[in-house]
């Protein structure tokens, strides 16, 4: 499961395998990620099994993103009624 390209939109984290698949997982997953602007949400870093943000010194895997492991402290945004 090696990446070959990877990417964020204003909601979520996508990562292109290189088998073709395209995964994604929502932004708010990944705490770590929530004061980074744009530019600093795609400054990101291919890893042989994931992704790697040097700005904040943290990534995720892969394996993880399947799976639907958040990262410590992900709490869902809270949703107007």
């Amino acid at each position: 499961m090696r990446p070959v390209k990877a990417w964020c939109s204003a909601e979520e984290v996508h990562v292109t395998l290189a088998d073709g698949r395209t995964i994604s997982a929502p932004l708010w997953w990944y705490p770590f990620l929530r004061d980074l602007d744009q530019s600093a949400l795609n400054d990101i870093e291919l890893m042989y099994e994931g992704v790697w943000w040097p700005e904040v010194e943290e990534g995720i895997s892969v394996q993880s993103m399947f799976r639907g492991i958040k990262a410590p402290g992900a709490k869902a945004p809270q949703k107007v009624a």
